[in-house]
């Protein structure tokens, strides 16, 4: 029997590993079905620079080793404003706000995180450059899959934009863009930290998204 439990309790802290500790302790206290949940969510996206340079620069074990530096620093920012990692892409990071568990003020964690990640990033050795996007809005947060094999994701108009706006920021010597409309709604004390600098069509979409960017020293982060 204790060793029945140590296997439960193992198993248990592999799959909050995996998946996030909120997703677990959800899944695990009320079980889990196909579908999602709407959510009003703030996204997070983080995507390293020059990937393909890196590789070629590099042997693949300390291109690994590099990225689980990468890695590490953006869970450790994550979780300390209280975000979930929702799914590593290669060399990218899709972080979340707002879901599993609804969240007050998760567009201001959100943007704080990035300004913080930017800082924390900038310190890494290696070569590794990474870009960031933020946007909010509603989305789908649930399970899709099969019955067999499945994942908890986020789906929606937020994280498509937070990625775009990645992939823009990736041409901007900020490393760092934000939706305005994010921002707007971050209140007071984030908001103040950023301005507006013009609007742009991402790929994809047909209206403009009003950007933002840190202002100054905002990039670093603040106790």
């Amino acid at each position: 029997m204790v060793a029945g439990l140590r296997d439960r309790e193992r198993l248990r802290d592999l799959y909050a590993r995996q998946v996030g500790a909120d997703v677990a302790r959800e899944a695990l206290e009320r079980g889990w079905s196909l579908g999602g949940q709407t959510r009003e969510i703030s996204a997070l996206f983080v995507d390293v620079v020059g990937s393909t340079a890196l590789a070629q620069r590099e042997p693949p074990q300390r291109v690994v080793e590099l990225l689980n530096e990468f890695f590490a620093a953006v869970v450790h920012v994550v979780d300390e404003h209280g975000g979930q990692i929702n799914k590593f892409e290669g060399d990218a990071a899709l972080c979340v706000f707002g879901a599993p568990i609804a969240q007050a003020e998760h567009e201001a964690r959100a943007l704080a995180t990035a300004r913080g990640l930017r800082a924390r990033l900038s310190t890494l050795g290696g070569g590794v450059d990474a870009a960031i996007g933020v946007a909010s809005g509603f989305a789908v947060a649930g399970y899709v899959g099969a019955e067999t094999r499945f994942e908890y994701t986020i789906l929606g108009d937020p994280v498509n934009e937070a990625a775009r706006l990645t992939e823009l920021a990736k041409r901007r010597p900020e490393r760092l863009l934000a939706s305005a409309v994010t921002v707007g709604r971050a209140g007071a004390l984030e908001s103040a930290r950023w301005s507006v600098d013009g609007e742009v069509v991402l790929r994809g979409r047909s209206s403009p998204t009003r950007l933002a960017v840190p202002i100054g020293r905002s990039a670093l982060p603040t106790a």
